[in-house]
């Protein structure tokens, strides 16, 4: 699965917080479907035909997580490896992570971006479209990206020994010697600015890009990972040389590695790939970003719709409560239908299409959001509303049912994180990049199923204050209406599709 081809114009935050249909950033989800998911029906292997159970009896039953063994060690150069065999498709996953995202780009916002995107741009001997008939030419599938905290590099090759070695090969050149060719740097640099143009028209993106700027001042985190309009024209091919040079050195990346491989395979290609990247060690993570002040923030914008953003500092990835907060937020906002947010501002008043809410675990104190869409007359009371939600779910807790619903719902869509080797490539990955334990997937599952509607409660309000929100509104000043009174029928229907 290819991540990036070409330049990735979204917005990491601003994704995490108008996404209203339940998409949950990295290692935590537990529903990420991917090919060589496991057959809905399987038999014995005898000749009696399969027998199809009911829904009743398999309600409770949780599906069977598919067990790891995942092997660690580091190269001579100082990268982290991280490795699991599974010959069941001749084919193997490399993903590189880099402590290379736009949290590293200093004063120039927008360097980590631009170097990512030029990676499969030129390398000695080699355009982009020679680049990409390489790749094509071998069965091979090439991948790249970046966000706040990392950039990512990723292969899906066959694991037949030739192919094998010419596709390792051209992605060494790729990580490890871009040219980064001047004129494709301009055309890159183009398109960034249109969509920075293009931002100015979507009241969201530039909700989004202020909810950051307000919750996040003068920490790394509070500029996109895009840049803008001002520092990526001043960007020039020297400054990616430099920044390649430092972030992406093997001592600074993790290495994850999944497929049809012998361990003393793993191990050359590890050898291999980060013998081929500069030297250097791994940069420093972010210090840790200041509490802000809460308040309301609003940007005009003439729309039917307003756009709600409420955040506040959450939590670092590796947080000991992260089962406990992933559970919480689940019943909170986290699992579409039946949520608490969906439930009173959707469902029993047709105030939004949608509700979402979620924690974004990072290097340091990732975000905790919440974002929707209403009626702009109605704007006012839906973020009371909200606010007032989330008091009452710190102050009462889950209720008993609302826990038991959320764990077995989390039973039987877990096993699907680790259905693929690109799903399971990528859990790799964060496990490296967040120094998450090696059993992490293994006990994630169980320490969920153990939690406690009182241990939910207290993790959900050591990391959450319901009057600390930083708020941020996008849309028209109109006069205001008081909210339709909650009712199993609302007469006021849910807004159709967002706006933006």
């Amino acid at each position: 699965m290819s991540e990036r081809n070409g330049l990735r114009f979204g917005l990491l935050g601003l994704a995490v917080i108008v996404l209203v249909t339940g998409l949950v950033f990295f290692i935590g989800r537990p529903a990420a479907v991917g090919e060589g998911a496991p057959p809905a029906v399987q038999t014995s292997g005898e000749s009696t035909p399969p027998v199809l159970q009911s829904l009743a009896e398999v309600a409770d039953k949780a599906v069977s997580h598919r067990k790891l063994d995942i092997q660690q060690w580091k190269t001579a150069e100082g990268a982290r490896v991280l490795f699991v065999e599974a010959h069941e498709l001749p084919m193997f996953d490399l993903r590189l992570t880099f402590a290379a995202g736009s949290s590293q780009d200093g004063d120039n916002p927008g360097l980590a971006m631009l170097t990512n995107a030029m990676l499969n741009e030129g390398v000695p001997g080699k355009d982009s479209t020679a680049i990409a008939s390489g790749f094509e030419g071998l069965g091979a599938d090439f991948g790249n990206g970046s966000y706040r905290d990392m950039a990512v590099a990723s292969l899906r090759s066959l694991s037949d020994a030739d192919k094998r070695a010419a596709a390792l090969q051209l992605f060494e050149q790729v990580v490890g010697q871009p040219s980064f060719p001047e004129e494709a740097l301009e055309r890159i640099r183009n398109q960034a600015l249109s969509a920075f143009e293009y931002q100015k028209q979507n009241p969201g993106k530039l909700a989004g890009i202020e909810l950051f700027e307000r919750l996040y001042g003068k920490h790394p985190y509070a500029h996109s990972s895009d840049g803008d309009e001002h520092s990526v024209p001043k960007i020039g091919v020297a400054q990616l040389r430099a920044f390649h040079q430092k972030a992406y050195a093997a001592g600074n990346t993790v290495i994850a590695l999944v497929g049809d491989l012998s361990r003393s395979e793993a191990e050359a290609i590890a050898a291999q790939v980060s013998g081929a990247l500069p030297k250097g060690p791994a940069l420093p993570a972010p210090a840790a970003p200041e509490v802000p002040k809460p308040g309301v923030h609003h940007i005009e914008f003439p729309s039917k719709q307003t756009h709600l953003m409420l955040a506040q500092l959450g939590i670092v990835r590796n947080d000991p409560d992260w089962p406990a907060l992933y559970l919480g937020n689940q019943i909170l906002g986290g699992g579409g239908f039946g949520t608490r947010l969906m439930e009173q501002v959707r469902e029993k008043r047709g105030l939004t299409y949608g509700v979402y809410s979620g924690f974004t675990g990072m290097q340091t104190r990732g975000p905790f959001t919440i974002g929707l869409q209403t009626r702009a007359e109605v704007s006012e009371g839906t973020l009371k509303l909200v606010q007032d939600i989330v008091r009452d779910f710190l102050a009462s807790g889950p209720t008993q049912k609302e826990l038991d619903d959320a764990k077995r719902e989390l039973a039987g869509s877990f096993p699907l994180s680790t259905a693929s080797n690109a799903d399971i490539v990528g859990q790799l990955g964060a496990i490296g990049f967040y120094n998450l334990p090696l059993d992490y997937l293994e006990n994630f599952l169980a320490q969920v199923q153990s939690l406690t509607v009182e241990q939910v409660k207290a993790a959900m309000n050591r990391h959450l204050d319901a009057d600390a929100f930083v708020v941020v509104t996008a849309g028209p000043t109109v006069e205001q209406k008081p909210l339709p009174a909650p009712s199993d029928k609302p007469v006021e229907q849910p807004v159709g599709i967002p706006e933006h």
